[in-house]
């Protein structure tokens, strides 16, 4: 489990505070990226940790940081991932992702950004670039995020490194059974975002948080839903997949990681009878919801594919039948 940094309003004095101290309650894998405007903050913490003795080495940490949209170019993307590890501190990350599979003409960083600055990616001509940062030893592993399947069989028809992982939204209520099945068989790792919804984000709603169903359990054991979410994140880890945090830094930045050390496993795994029940008709791609229609954001451009492969979900209520073409981010 890891704690992502995609901080929505927190100043960098906020975010290097609530990095060293994840840190300090044990906290070693920190998902950041070159649009988040967080990589500086990260950098400066693990610097302090490792002076104050907080970690003997920076290869305790696993670091993993992302490529905008606006490099994704094949000859921007080692200028991208130098810019990266000055902003980190770091000579190396640990994993090196193509945070969404579109080129942005746009010189700035950010979301949203104007529609009529996005652009196809040449793929291709990207990960072979991607492949470079891994064969200089700039990353240890490359991967990618918020991938449909079809881009990633194009990848593994050329790579020479076939991605390590795709990073796309999970969670309770958006649990990615059928994606999760895809990378099984192709041996790439899920790995989920926001498992706590869109909690703190700018857009989205908070369907995660306030779910009955898991205010239920929650209650039943005496815990916060963001507590008894750091047993279901490990009930994902079985089924491998690895997920990040990117809640609200100080309304429940440990909550998930520090539940009540006076009970035991038994007490936060979901017995038979409280496992969530597979929901993902309603509850997709949480965070881009309620936002204000002018504003574009990096799934729009795929929204035909997204709903395409959608489409096919049965009512999890009415009978079991899943088609087997159909998948979704």
């Amino acid at each position: 489990m890891g704690r992502g940094l995609a901080a929505s309003s927190e100043n960098d004095d906020a975010v290097k505070a609530a990095v060293f101290e994840a840190i300090r309650v044990g906290y070693r894998h920190f998902d950041t990226a070159a649009v988040y405007g967080t990589e500086k903050p990260l950098g400066e913490a693990i610097e302090e940790a490792l002076r104050l003795g907080l970690i003997k080495s920076r290869a305790e940490l696993f670091i993993t940081t992302k490529l905008w949209c606006n490099s994704t170019e094949g000859h921007l993307v080692l200028p991208a991932i130098n810019q990266s590890l000055q902003n980190l501190r770091l000579q190396y990350v640990d994993l090196y992702l193509i945070h969404w599979p579109l080129k942005l003409n746009l010189a700035e960083a950010k979301i949203p950004f104007p529609k009529e600055c996005v652009a196809t990616i040449n793929i291709k001509k990207v990960w072979e670039a991607m492949e470079k940062c891994q064969e200089l030893g700039f990353t240890k592993s490359i991967g990618v995020s918020n991938f449909a399947p079809r881009l990633i069989e194009e990848i593994l028809s050329f790579a020479k490194i076939p991605p390590a992982v795709n990073q796309v939204e999970m969670n309770p209520l958006w649990q990615q059974k059928k994606l999760n099945e895809f990378y099984k068989k192709n041996e790439i790792l899920l790995t989920g975002y926001s498992p706590l919804g869109a909690f703190g984000a700018n857009w989205g709603h908070n369907r995660v948080m306030e779910c009955d169903v898991l205010q239920d359990i929650a209650k039943s054991r005496g815990k916060t839903v963001a507590q008894n979410e750091n047993k279901l994140t490990e009930v994902n880890v079985q089924e491998q997949q690895v997920q990040t945090t990117e809640d609200d830094f100080w309304n429940l930045a440990f909550e998930t990681f520090l539940p009540d050390q006076n009970n035991s496993e038994d007490d936060y795994y979901p017995s038979e009878d409280e496992f969530v029940p597979y929901m993902e008709d309603d509850y997709h791609q949480i965070l881009y919801e309620n936002r204000p229609e002018d504003e574009y954001v990096p799934r729009d451009p795929w929204q035909d594919e997204y709903d395409d492969s959608f489409s096919g979900y049965h009512n999890p209520w009415e009978d079991e039948h899943e088609p087997d073409s159909d998948f979704s981010i």
